[in-house]
């Protein structure tokens, strides 16, 4: 792998506390920056790395978020593994196809991924509370199988949790109420990302001490999000606003730096 300096190494860990403060601060997003901030802020030079070393983390993170969620109960098993098991497949051959793509023309897409991203974060969903009707067991299944399969093909071709696309994927596939969704999606986030940075490690495409600094970043951010969110509260509208704004700059920057991947 590649050696970084001092500067660089505490600027990972810096990245990994922004990344899960964010995850904190507006619960959900945040991962979607970790890949531009080790390109750009770091200044680590491999795109394929950068990827697998990100996907490791945001799995690690997600993993974690799942244990509260758990002991409150937000988690319904049954639904997370039917989700994640073709969902994990799916993300292996994802990821299979991601790293026979071209770096900057993978970096390139994923900048159009992050303008959808942000848009979703302003979007209005249904909240909670709403009342919706739960698919038959039968149903639920066949619709947990199809839509795993295409959230894990795009989590593992771009190497991301997926979570915002997870959330209304469990929902429409089972009816469940949002607060449950996010619950059982972390698993999926989790399972994708690991399966994603596995693919990427075994092609010699990981740096583990990078993903370490981003993981201990991400907790101690996390934990100081969570904790201002308390706080902030009535205020998460505006900082989703704020947050995409930063998602969509960045994405448009991103899509700048990557035009010449495609002759243009």
């Amino acid at each position: 792998m590649i050696e970084l300096s001092a500067l660089q190494h505490a600027l990972a860990v810096i990245s990994g506390m922004g990344v899960g403060f964010t995850l904190g601060l507006i619960g959900g997003g945040g991962s979607i920056l970790a890949v531009p901030l080790l390109l750009y802020l770091v200044g680590y030079p491999d795109p394929h790395v950068v990827i697998g070393t990100t996907a490791l983390a945001v799995s690690a993170n997600a993993y974690l978020n799942l244990i509260p969620h758990a002991r409150a109960g937000n988690v319904r098993w049954r639904e997370a593994v039917s989700f994640a098991i073709p969902g994990a497949l799916a993300a292996l051959f994802g990821s299979v196809l991601g790293k026979a793509v071209n770096g900057h023309k993978l970096l390139f897409l994923f900048a159009v991924l992050m303008l959808v991203v942000a848009w979703l974060m302003v979007r209005p969903r249904a909240e909670g509370s709403a009342v919706r009707a739960e698919r038959p067991l039968a149903a639920q299944t066949v619709w947990l199988i199809g839509v795993g399969a295409g959230a894990g093909m795009l989590s593992g071709f771009f190497g991301i949790g997926g979570g915002f696309l997870i959330v209304p994927g469990l929902m429409l596939a089972t009816g469940m109420p949002i607060l449950a969704a996010i619950g059982t999606s972390l698993f999926s986030v989790g399972t994708f990302g690991l399966t994603t940075a596995l693919s990427y490690a075994w092609s010699g495409l990981l740096d583990w001490r990078v993903a370490a600094m981003f993981i201990v970043g991400g907790i101690v951010g996390g934990w100081l999000g969570a904790r201002l969110a308390t706080r902030l509260g009535k205020r998460k509208k505006a900082l989703n606003l704020i947050f995409s704004v930063i998602v969509a700059v960045t994405a448009v920057y991103m899509l700048w730096k990557n035009l010449a991947a495609f002759g243009w």
